[in-house]
């Protein structure tokens, strides 16, 4: 991941609140979490996340419409990362100062 200071993420405010709205989920911060330290695969997520799998479809869906994953297709399988930006995104969604930490 890039370092999040040399990235230059402006967001609106409906995109600051999907980001906010994106991680402030248990779920979707256990997924981020996971993905903080490399690349997985949807099948080793789904074994270290105990939900349904659709649940897990759902929220890596939320991630990725934020802009904090990115999946790549690999035969039947889909491996998630964090986009590059995708911690200066969520700093960028913080309001005012907090944003400029």
């Amino acid at each position: 991941m890039l370092d999040s200071s040399a990235v230059d993420t402006t967001l609106d405010a409906a995109e600051a609140l999907a980001v906010l709205q994106a991680v402030a989920d248990p779920i979707r911060w256990r997924v981020l979490t996971r993905l903080s330290t490399c690349r997985r695969c949807v099948c080793d997520l789904q074994a270290e996340i105990d939900i349904a799998p659709n649940l897990l479809s759902y929220h890596l869906k939320v991630l990725r419409d934020a802009g904090l994953v990115v999946g790549t297709r690999r035969g039947r399988w889909i491996d998630y990362t964090l986009t590059d930006d995708a911690q200066a995104r969520v700093k960028a969604a913080l309001p005012g100062e907090l944003g400029r930490w």
